[in-house]
């Protein structure tokens, strides 16, 4: 196989791989969330903060590393404005990262209280707005010149 085609899969398996990942737990969360007991969800909140956070945002922090050795291969200046957004858009996906993971530091706090209303609508807006950019980045990256 040759090397930038096997260099694409390797850059794009974990793109995807983080897209479905925080699909996956938005969707536990919420499963957990809806059901009645805290136990449950206060250990999915501790696995989703200390194993599956940090596994996904190293997946995601490889892709701008593998993405410039595209570019580079590829021959692309670095100043095409399909590049320069999706950078702008990873920095913002890093920042929203950060902040749904004191949302749910926060939740994980509360132990077996019920978490306000207004906690659970902020993690649900920053998890939706991950996966948006998550989706505009990839679109980003799918309409770049061939």
């Amino acid at each position: 196989m040759e090397h930038y085609q096997l260099l694409k899969i390797a850059h794009s398996a974990p793109g995807i791989l983080v897209l479905l990942g925080v699909l996956a737990h938005v969707f536990m969360l919420w499963k957990a969330a809806r059901g009645s007991d805290s136990a449950v969800l206060q250990r999915k909140l501790s696995r989703t903060r200390l194993i599956s956070l940090p596994v996904l945002g190293l997946l995601a922090l490889s892709l701008p590393v593998s993405g410039w050795w595209l570019v580079d291969l590829a021959g692309f200046p670095l100043g095409q404005t399909w590049l320069l957004a999706s950078s702008v858009l990873f920095g913002v996906l890093v920042l929203i990262g950060l902040l749904l993971n004191g949302r749910l530091a926060a939740w994980q706090a509360l132990g077996d209280s019920p978490a306000p209303a207004n906690l659970l609508r902020l993690c649900a807006v920053y998890a939706g707005l991950l996966v948006l950019l998550l989706l505009v980045i990839m679109g980003l990256m799918g309409a770049k010149p061939a």
